[in-house]
Protein backbone atom coordinates (compact mmCIF):
# COMPACT_ATOMS: atom_id res chain seq x y z
CA UNK A 1 0.00 0.00 0.00
CA UNK A 2 1.14 3.75 -1.09
CA UNK A 3 0.31 7.05 -0.19
CA UNK A 4 1.05 8.65 -3.94
CA UNK A 5 3.67 10.85 -2.40
CA UNK A 6 6.69 10.13 -5.09
CA UNK A 7 10.01 9.21 -2.71
CA UNK A 8 12.36 10.37 -5.63
CA UNK A 9 12.60 10.00 -9.27
CA UNK A 10 14.68 6.89 -10.72
CA UNK A 11 16.84 6.04 -13.63
CA UNK A 12 15.92 3.15 -15.56
CA UNK A 13 19.47 1.58 -16.40
CA UNK A 14 18.79 -1.74 -17.48
CA UNK A 15 15.94 -3.35 -19.22
CA UNK A 16 16.53 -7.63 -19.89
CA UNK A 17 14.34 -9.59 -21.50
CA UNK A 18 13.42 -12.85 -19.48
CA UNK A 19 10.74 -15.50 -19.68
CA UNK A 20 7.55 -14.15 -19.41
CA UNK A 21 8.23 -10.49 -19.23
CA UNK A 22 11.65 -8.07 -18.48
CA UNK A 23 13.54 -7.05 -15.48
CA UNK A 24 13.92 -3.49 -14.98
CA UNK A 25 17.33 -2.51 -13.46
CA UNK A 26 16.54 1.27 -11.29
CA UNK A 27 19.28 3.38 -10.22
CA UNK A 28 18.25 5.69 -6.72
CA UNK A 29 19.62 7.34 -3.73
CA UNK A 30 18.14 4.39 -1.89
CA UNK A 31 18.74 1.68 -3.52
CA UNK A 32 21.45 -0.34 -0.90
CA UNK A 33 18.63 0.15 1.82
CA UNK A 34 16.20 -2.06 0.25
CA UNK A 35 15.58 -5.54 0.78
CA UNK A 36 14.47 -8.40 -1.79
CA UNK A 37 10.57 -8.82 -1.45
CA UNK A 38 10.24 -4.98 -0.54
CA UNK A 39 7.02 -3.44 -2.67
CA UNK A 40 8.41 -0.35 -4.70
CA UNK A 41 5.46 1.41 -6.48
CA UNK A 42 7.31 2.08 -9.97
CA UNK A 43 5.21 4.62 -12.06
CA UNK A 44 2.37 3.99 -9.37
CA UNK A 45 2.92 0.03 -10.36
CA UNK A 46 3.54 -2.27 -6.87
CA UNK A 47 6.55 -4.31 -7.92
CA UNK A 48 8.92 -6.53 -5.79
CA UNK A 49 12.17 -5.99 -5.16
CA UNK A 50 14.35 -9.51 -6.43
CA UNK A 51 17.69 -7.95 -5.95
CA UNK A 52 20.16 -5.02 -5.27
CA UNK A 53 23.31 -3.72 -5.23
CA UNK A 54 24.20 -0.20 -4.12
CA UNK A 55 23.24 1.49 -6.74
CA UNK A 56 20.17 -0.20 -7.66
CA UNK A 57 17.52 -2.34 -7.36
CA UNK A 58 15.67 -5.16 -9.97
CA UNK A 59 12.11 -5.98 -10.29
CA UNK A 60 10.90 -8.17 -12.93
CA UNK A 61 7.22 -7.06 -14.72
CA UNK A 62 4.68 -9.96 -16.27
CA UNK A 63 3.97 -9.28 -19.74
CA UNK A 64 0.36 -8.06 -18.69
CA UNK A 65 1.93 -5.53 -16.53
CA UNK A 66 4.00 -3.91 -19.64
CA UNK A 67 0.99 -3.82 -21.73
CA UNK A 68 -1.69 -2.62 -19.58
CA UNK A 69 0.72 0.20 -18.02
CA UNK A 70 3.41 2.66 -19.58
CA UNK A 71 6.27 0.18 -18.09
CA UNK A 72 6.13 -1.24 -21.53
CA UNK A 73 6.64 2.26 -22.81
CA UNK A 74 9.97 2.82 -21.41
CA UNK A 75 13.61 2.40 -22.51
CA UNK A 76 16.92 2.54 -20.90
CA UNK A 77 17.22 6.15 -19.48
CA UNK A 78 13.57 7.04 -18.81
CA UNK A 79 12.63 8.46 -15.53
CA UNK A 80 10.15 6.81 -13.13
CA UNK A 81 8.55 7.85 -9.96
CA UNK A 82 9.35 5.65 -6.93
CA UNK A 83 7.29 5.32 -3.95
CA UNK A 84 8.53 2.97 -1.13
CA UNK A 85 5.39 1.00 0.66
CA UNK A 86 3.64 2.81 3.35
CA UNK A 87 4.87 1.91 6.95
CA UNK A 88 2.84 2.15 10.66
CA UNK A 89 4.86 5.25 11.28
CA UNK A 90 4.41 6.69 8.52
CA UNK A 91 1.92 10.04 7.48
CA UNK A 92 -0.84 9.51 5.18
CA UNK A 93 -0.13 12.50 2.99
CA UNK A 94 -2.07 11.88 0.01
CA UNK A 95 -4.44 9.61 0.04
CA UNK A 96 -4.85 5.22 -0.36
CA UNK A 97 -3.29 4.26 -3.59
CA UNK A 98 -2.65 0.45 -3.87
CA UNK A 99 0.16 0.15 -6.87
CA UNK A 100 -2.85 -1.82 -9.03
CA UNK A 101 -3.31 0.43 -12.18
CA UNK A 102 -6.81 0.50 -13.39
CA UNK A 103 -6.10 1.65 -17.12
CA UNK A 104 -3.62 4.18 -18.30
CA UNK A 105 -4.73 7.69 -20.32
CA UNK A 106 -3.33 9.90 -22.89
CA UNK A 107 -2.00 13.31 -22.12
CA UNK A 108 -4.13 15.73 -24.49
CA UNK A 109 -2.62 19.09 -23.09
CA UNK A 110 -0.41 20.94 -20.95
CA UNK A 111 -1.02 24.52 -20.21
CA UNK A 112 0.29 27.10 -17.85
CA UNK A 113 -1.98 28.80 -15.47
CA UNK A 114 0.33 31.04 -13.64
CA UNK A 115 2.89 29.38 -11.64
CA UNK A 116 0.73 26.21 -12.02
CA UNK A 117 0.54 23.54 -14.50
CA UNK A 118 -2.75 22.28 -16.60
CA UNK A 119 -2.26 18.55 -17.54
CA UNK A 120 -5.46 17.59 -19.25
CA UNK A 121 -6.03 13.15 -19.63
CA UNK A 122 -8.54 11.87 -22.05
CA UNK A 123 -9.03 7.41 -20.68
CA UNK A 124 -11.27 4.93 -21.79
CA UNK A 125 -14.57 5.65 -21.76
CA UNK A 126 -15.87 2.81 -19.54
CA UNK A 127 -14.21 4.14 -16.68
CA UNK A 128 -16.10 7.47 -16.33
CA UNK A 129 -18.40 6.49 -13.34
CA UNK A 130 -14.57 6.89 -11.16
CA UNK A 131 -14.07 10.05 -11.79
CA UNK A 132 -15.12 13.02 -9.50
CA UNK A 133 -14.69 16.52 -9.03
CA UNK A 134 -12.45 17.21 -6.60
CA UNK A 135 -11.97 13.62 -6.14
CA UNK A 136 -8.36 11.75 -6.21
CA UNK A 137 -6.44 10.02 -8.94
CA UNK A 138 -2.90 8.19 -8.91
CA UNK A 139 -1.33 9.55 -11.93
CA UNK A 140 2.02 7.33 -12.61
CA UNK A 141 1.79 6.65 -8.84
CA UNK A 142 1.85 10.66 -8.19
CA UNK A 143 -1.74 11.34 -5.36
CA UNK A 144 -3.67 14.58 -7.31
CA UNK A 145 -7.25 16.05 -7.23
CA UNK A 146 -8.92 16.64 -10.14
CA UNK A 147 -9.71 20.30 -10.76
CA UNK A 148 -12.35 19.40 -13.89
CA UNK A 149 -13.83 16.50 -15.68
CA UNK A 150 -15.99 16.35 -18.78
CA UNK A 151 -17.18 13.82 -20.70
CA UNK A 152 -13.89 11.33 -20.99
CA UNK A 153 -11.41 13.92 -20.22
CA UNK A 154 -10.36 15.07 -16.93
CA UNK A 155 -7.82 17.97 -15.56
CA UNK A 156 -5.08 18.33 -12.79
CA UNK A 157 -3.62 20.82 -11.81
CA UNK A 158 0.50 20.39 -11.04
CA UNK A 159 2.34 22.97 -8.62
CA UNK A 160 6.01 23.52 -9.74
CA UNK A 161 7.03 21.32 -6.39
CA UNK A 162 5.06 19.18 -7.88
CA UNK A 163 6.21 19.35 -11.65
CA UNK A 164 10.06 19.59 -10.82
CA UNK A 165 10.37 16.53 -8.36
CA UNK A 166 8.47 13.80 -10.21
CA UNK A 167 9.29 12.38 -13.94
CA UNK A 168 6.11 14.67 -15.17
CA UNK A 169 8.70 17.71 -16.18
CA UNK A 170 9.56 14.94 -18.60
CA UNK A 171 6.32 14.50 -19.92
CA UNK A 172 4.59 15.89 -23.49
CA UNK A 173 1.58 15.97 -25.21
CA UNK A 174 0.94 12.05 -26.48
CA UNK A 175 3.01 10.31 -23.52
CA UNK A 176 0.55 7.72 -21.94
CA UNK A 177 0.30 7.51 -17.98
CA UNK A 178 -0.69 5.11 -15.53
CA UNK A 179 -4.52 5.84 -13.33
CA UNK A 180 -5.01 4.04 -10.38
CA UNK A 181 -8.44 5.25 -9.30
CA UNK A 182 -10.04 6.52 -5.87
CA UNK A 183 -10.02 2.65 -3.69
CA UNK A 184 -13.20 3.62 -2.04
CA UNK A 185 -14.76 5.50 -5.02
CA UNK A 186 -14.52 1.68 -7.04
CA UNK A 187 -15.69 0.10 -4.22
CA UNK A 188 -18.76 2.24 -4.17
CA UNK A 189 -19.61 2.10 -7.83
CA UNK A 190 -19.07 -2.08 -7.48
CA UNK A 191 -21.49 -1.54 -4.75
CA UNK A 192 -24.40 0.11 -6.64
CA UNK A 193 -23.67 -2.01 -9.57
CA UNK A 194 -24.31 -5.23 -7.81
CA UNK A 195 -27.60 -3.69 -5.93
CA UNK A 196 -28.98 -2.58 -9.43
CA UNK A 197 -28.13 -6.67 -10.77
CA UNK A 198 -29.91 -8.53 -7.66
Amino acid sequence: MFTGIVSEVGNITELKKIRGGQEIAIECSFANDVHVDESIAINGVCHTVVSHNEKAFHVQSVEETLRKTNLGDLDEGSSVNLERSLTLDKAVEGHIVQGHVDTTGTIKKIEKDGADLLLTIEYPEEHRDYIVGRGSISLDGISLTIARNEGNQFTVAIIPYTWEETNLKGRKVGDRVNLEFDIFGKYIVQYLRNRENS
